[in-house]
């Protein structure tokens, strides 16, 4: 049984909560009392809620974040109206800002925004020795870092095994992006260096080789980031994987040579371009050397084994679907293994929504909160895009097409996988669900309707990415051409299931 538990659904089992675990290694002399428990957003409701009362707790503080807060809120509505007794105590990016407004709100005793590590701790106290806070929102004071109790030796033998580790050297960002809730800091803030070494170092003893870097800005002060690329460097096995998220400018020669020397397979950099408009840059406050952007992202290409993902985000204020496709093409030239089109979206609190009024931004009011038109892209063009960057993600980021995706766009790449988006998405109706043989299938038969030219070609390249998936069957057997070949219909579907309840 436990006093306090401390929960949240994780977007994917293989997330492990970094905040739940700081929060726990902060709660000095009630750590006995407490307990974590992690679920997914995929587990029912009433499930979570049957979990959660087993340990009778007198607080349940849950994490609230963007891709949770409404099942979290089906979970707390429950939970108040089997035991309304036990104190519901909410915190994360989500309810930090705009607070009252939200409807998760009312289901919650007590809010805490902002870095919960003490705040909560001390909310605890005062609940347990039945002295509670007259307010419902509690905002936390800043809190040195130097103050913080570490939460890595809370990452369990199973989760070393299976799961994500994530590890922060630094904390805030000095650039004020205003899409990104990271604009609220005023700069960057590093940890003890030595200090979290020593913890990294006791991770890996224990086996972990997997460390996903969550700073904002690991490339900010090079002194640093090639004291942790050395740490790791002397600790080199087959088994480590390091991910960092680094700015796409700021490329220093030291760096440069220290990055050389790590072997394929262990870095993967995720590289913030989100747009080469300059006049965009200026309307959403970001400072970006756009040529040095990509004279950086060509030279990791071609002098390193890390694998690059790089990320666009369309629906940005002033931002035109032509002006989009320029920074789409001008970042595919650069060759990132993987392109992440992500489509704005409204982070509650980031200051992007003071352009709401002038570029007639229109978002989504329900998670997560995306864009669904401005005042240059209507309503029914970024939904176009939104399927692009679905089919983008199966097709072009998956690594399943490598060899054939070259030859299907030249020489308008984005023109060209838009031409295939819409040509897919009018033959299925689907961006999910579509099996990957299909897939295969899909991409010839469009290849063949609209780039008849290349269709010989890529379907040589496809033989080899269909070779390299493993899949059961002969690539021969696939209906690579478009024909009249009907698919069976969903009522021969129901028929057939009627028929195994027969005789």
């Amino acid at each position: 049984m436990s006093q306090i538990v401390l929960a949240t659904l994780n977007a994917k089992y293989i997330h492990a909560s970094l905040g739940l675990r700081y929060l726990y290694a902060n709660l000095n002399d009630l750590q006995e009392q407490c307990e974590i428990r992690e679920f997914t957003i995929k587990t029912r409701a009433i499930d979570i809620v049957e979990q959660l009362l087993e340990s009778k707790p007198s607080i349940i503080g849950f994490g609230v974040y963007i891709w949770n807060t409404v099942e979290t809120t089906a979970v707390i509505s429950q939970l108040k109206t089997i035991a309304p007794e036990i104190k519901i105590v909410l915190g994360g990016p989500e309810v930090s800002y705009e607070t009252e407004t939200q409807s998760i709100y009312e289901y919650a005793d007590y809010i805490v925004t902002g870095a919960a590590d003490l705040s909560f701790y001390k909310l605890c106290k005062e609940i347990l020795a039945d002295t509670p806070p007259a307010s419902k929102i509690l905002r936390s004071k800043p809190t040195q870092l130097k103050d913080l109790e570490l939460p890595y030796h809370l990452y369990s033998d199973e989760d070393l095994k299976h799961r994500l580790l994530y590890v922060e050297a630094s904390r805030g960002c000095p650039f004020k992006c205003e899409f990104c809730l990271s604009a609220l800091d005023k700069t960057s803030y590093p940890f003890e260096l030595q200090r979290f070494l020593d913890e990294m170092d006791k991770l890996y003893q224990r086996g972990a080789r997997n460390f996903k870097f969550v700073d904002r800005t690991f490339n900010l002060k090079i002194k640093t980031t090639l004291q942790i690329l050395d740490f790791f460097l002397e600790r080199m096995d087959e088994a480590l994987f390091l991910h960092f998220e680094v700015i796409p400018d700021h490329l220093p020669d030291k760096l440069k040579d220290k990055l050389g020397c790590f072997p394929e397979g262990t870095l993967q950099f995720e590289v913030g371009i989100q747009t080469f408009n300059t006049d965009v840059q200026t309307h959403i406050s970001r400072k970006q050397n756009n040529q040095k952007s990509k004279d950086n992202l060509r030279w990791l290409r071609e002098n390193t084994t890390a694998h690059i993902h790089a990320d666009l985000i369309f629906g940005l204020p002033g931002e035109t679907f032509e002006t989009f496709r320029e920074s789409f093409n001008q970042l595919y030239d650069c060759r990132p293994h993987e392109i992440q089109l992500g489509i704005l979206k409204r982070l509650k609190g980031s200051p992007i929504i003071r352009h709401t009024e002038n570029f007639d931004l229109r978002f989504n009011p329900l998670p997560p909160f995306n864009i669904l038109s401005n005042d240059t892209v209507d309503f029914a063009t970024m939904q176009r895009v939104n399927r692009f960057a679905r089919y983008w993600d199966m097709i072009g980021n998956s690594g399943r097409f490598k060899h054939s995706l070259p030859f299907m766009l030249n020489p308008q790449p984005f023109d060209d996988f838009m031409a295939l988006t819409d040509w897919i998405y009018n033959k299925t109706g689907q961006t999910h669900q579509i099996n990957l043989k299909k897939l295969y299938e899909l991409v010839a038969q469009a290849t063949e309707y609209l780039f008849p030219e290349r269709h010989q070609t890529v379907i040589e390249a496809l033989e080899r990415d269909y070779a390299n998936s493993k899949l059961k069957g002969s690539f021969k057997g696939l209906i690579l051409v478009s024909s009249s070949h009907e698919e069976v219909t969903s009522q021969h579907r129901r028929s057939k299931r009627q028929q195994r309840h027969l005789g």
